[in-house]
């Protein structure tokens, strides 16, 4: 059953490519009014015109003074999802303190500072569904050469759960999602990177048991579910959407 989003209005960081994008055009397609943010302000500006449901804003997700002047500018917000991140490729001694700052800055520290803002106004209200997008190489699986990004990602799933034992009292839900290899323009590039992209695009379809990369609206499907009524009795769980990895 699909459900209606209607009346309430959401923030996606990162919706300019991916993930993101999917689900501001999901969100929005399911009635919700969606506050679409990226730093790229032109590719947001962009979406906004395909949905008048839709509202674009470049925002730094790594500037606190920007975050907590958008989060005052815009409506309350019902829903909020935190999906900018940064992949890492090295192991520990692959990784200098530049990589493992930025890792953490993008994928954990704008999740914290960006729900830290929404938060209140959703207290103020009574109700939230916040959505954190994990991954499954987290604390749910490891990977090779993922060292930084699996350990920030853990993190997220840290936050999501200690957040939603905080406030399940106050009407707010927290969950987290954890995609496996999901295609994206940002996947594309560190496949070219390899400088052999077929080769890396095969072995990544190689180690999903599926035997393909899974898509952003496959994601985007599962953020709608945890943003509307139909979960309300949900918060604190981190769901695997991986095309079967951590089997």
């Amino acid at each position: 059953m699909e459900q209606t989003l209607k009346g309430k209005t959401a923030l996606v960081t990162a919706a300019a490519n991916g993930i993101g994008r999917a689900s501001a055009e999901a969100l929005a397609a399911r009635g919700a009014q969606v506050i679409a943010t990226d730093i790229d302000g032109a590719a947001v500006e962009a979406l906004a015109q395909t949905s008048s449901n839709v509202t674009g804003y470049p925002l730094d997700v790594l500037d606190d003074a920007a975050v907590t002047a958008l989060v005052a500018s815009v409506a309350p917000v019902q829903i909020l999802l935190n999906c900018a991140g940064w992949v890492h490729d090295g192991t520990i001694l692959d990784c200098d303190s530049a990589d493992w700052d930025r890792a953490f800055d993008l994928n954990a520290k704008a999740t914290y500072r960006i729900t830290k803002a929404v938060l209140p106004g959703m207290l103020d209200g009574g109700s939230g569904s916040i959505i954190n997008i994990a991954s499954i190489v987290s604390s749910e699986k490891g990977a090779p050469r993922r060292f930084a990004y699996g350990a920030s990602k853990a993190a997220i799933i840290g936050m999501t759960k200690a957040i939603a034992a905080d406030f399940v009292k106050d009407g707010i839900r927290c969950n987290a999602i954890c995609p496996g290899t999901v295609q994206s323009p940002s996947l594309n590039e560190r496949l070219a990177a390899t400088g052999d992209f077929d080769k890396a695009l095969a072995a990544f379809k190689e180690r999903q048991p599926m035997g393909r990369l899974g898509q952003p609206e496959e994601i985007a499907d599962m953020v709608c579910y945890l943003a509307g009524d139909l979960s309300a009795f949900t918060t604190g769980q981190a769901f695997a959407v991986d095309g079967g990895w951590s089997i």
